[in-house]
């Protein structure tokens, strides 16, 4: 069962039906997702910094014996992430009085421009996720469009469907000075996915399904969430 999003209108469903595809409209379609998910989730770019779970001001928690396993990781990715930023000038940081190695954050001006919030409510509470957000992914076209048939085997999951896979080229524009100056650290810390670069033409492809009637379909977009998988870098 997909959650999908319309993209086209009966314009596309000629192109469709006849297996030919208007590189100009999903150009631009793809071009509209990634704005509206961006005005949507009120993020400041396409590509975030995962902090981890955390308001502002906040103040170290050392590990307890009894925290969750998802609470020690929590501190964990924050004694990672917090010091970056702050070293980064997106964040503050002062000692806390009486105990040494437990510092309180807060946001810098800074900060509070590329700071992006999105909690979210569970049954036993509200997770305050946030995360840094930078760059805005402008298109510049699409190289190739190809169609594959999936599925047909038992069950709803395997149900047939028509694919078209889309390949466009990017670039990336409104890239702040404290990322290209930090390339370095946030790479160290966010290895899966490098800093993007000014004037450099990236590659990516979404997929798309065909419905029935012939109109084009896809998941809906959203900005690109980097979790920290790699370690710190000492200041220099």
């Amino acid at each position: 069962m997909f959650k999908l999003t319309k993209l086209f209108t009966f314009v596309v469903i000629s192109f469709a039906l006849f297996g030919c595809y208007n590189k100009g409209e999903l150009k631009t379609n793809i071009q509209d997702g990634y704005d509206k998910a961006r005005a949507n989730t009120q993020a400041k770019g396409d590509f975030c910094y995962y902090l981890g779970s955390v308001q502002f001001p906040y103040t170290d928690e050392p590990l307890l014996e009894d925290d969750s396993q998802w609470t020690v990781w929590n501190k964990e990715d924050l004694a990672k992430t917090l010091p970056l930023f702050t070293d980064i000038g997106l964040l503050t940081r002062e000692p806390v009085a009486g105990q040494p190695g437990l510092y309180h954050y807060d946001l810098t001006e800074l900060g509070q421009e590329y700071q992006h919030p999105f909690p979210k409510q569970y049954s036993n509470g509200i997770i305050y996720n946030n995360a840094f957000c930078y760059g805005i992914i402008k298109l510049d076209n699409v190289t190739d469009v190809k169609e594959r048939e999936v599925g047909g085997g038992s069950g709803n999951a395997n149900t047939k469907r028509t694919e078209i896979y889309v390949r466009y080229d990017y670039h990336v524009i409104d890239i702040p000075e404290w990322v290209t100056h930090s390339q370095k650290k946030l790479d160290a810390l966010y290895p899966q996915f490098t800093v993007m670069q000014t004037g450099t033409r990236y590659s990516d492809t979404k997929t798309f399904y065909k419905g029935r009637d012939g109109s084009l379909y896809q998941d809906s977009l959203s900005y690109f969430l980097i979790k920290q998988s790699g370690e710190l870098l000492e200041s220099e």
